[in-house]
């Protein structure tokens, strides 16, 4: 059964006592309904970026994987792709945006990868309607396990903000774990929230 993250919740990332090799974190969300002329509602796109940062073992970011950069050098991680409107028809119940890490070929010198989430055209968390994660395992187009979700849309502390800090992988001995951070953040850009995690959050 998948667990539901709080806030600073550690999980291990093992499965009949074996690490796993591989997870995928994916991002859900859906488009602002808007009030237009006569009363009729509308839907607005919402354009939310996945993003994430490996970082050194003295919490230096050593590269980033985002829209921009779909594959880390190392070829460890990768991006599903930007989605630019969230679930227009309503949750289809699928993942807008994908990141998905090979644990086992991530570099000896990448010692935490942080997941990141900007709202790209400054919507507000708390506008953008059914936004949550999930960590499990398969692929961006197939689900075979849900290890863990967080629910976005439902925390009063995302209003009025348009980036956060989802939560970290870190090295635990030979093995991984993950902490769920799930903190709003005061920043704008994708740039300022690396930083942001570079000094509050490794």
């Amino acid at each position: 059964m998948a667990i539901s993250l709080q806030k600073g919740q550690r999980i291990s990332l093992e499965k009949d006592g074996k690490s796993l090799e591989k997870i995928c974190v994916g991002v859900n969300w859906g488009a602002i309904e808007k009030k237009g002329i006569f009363g009729k509602s509308k839907k607005v796109g919402v354009d939310l970026d996945a993003s994430v940062g490996l970082f050194s073992e003295d919490k230096k970011l050593i590269s980033k994987v985002f829209f921009g950069k779909l594959a880390s050098q190392c070829g460890s991680i990768s991006h599903s792709g930007d989605d630019l409107t969230g679930d227009v028809d309503g949750d289809d119940g699928l993942d807008n945006e994908v990141i998905t890490v090979n644990l086992k070929n991530v570099p000896a010198n990448v010692n935490q990868v942080v997941f990141v989430l900007n709202s790209f055209q400054g919507q507000d968390f708390a506008s953008i309607p059914f936004a949550s994660i999930r960590i499990y395992e398969g692929t961006p187009s197939q689900v075979e396990e849900v290890v863990a979700t967080y629910d976005i849309a439902n925390d009063s502390t995302f209003a009025g903000k348009v980036s956060m800090v989802l939560g970290k992988l870190y090295r635990h001995g030979s093995s991984w774990k993950f902490t769920s951070i799930g903190d709003a953040t005061d920043d704008r850009k994708l740039e300022e929230t690396l930083k942001t995690v570079e000094t509050k959050y490794l």
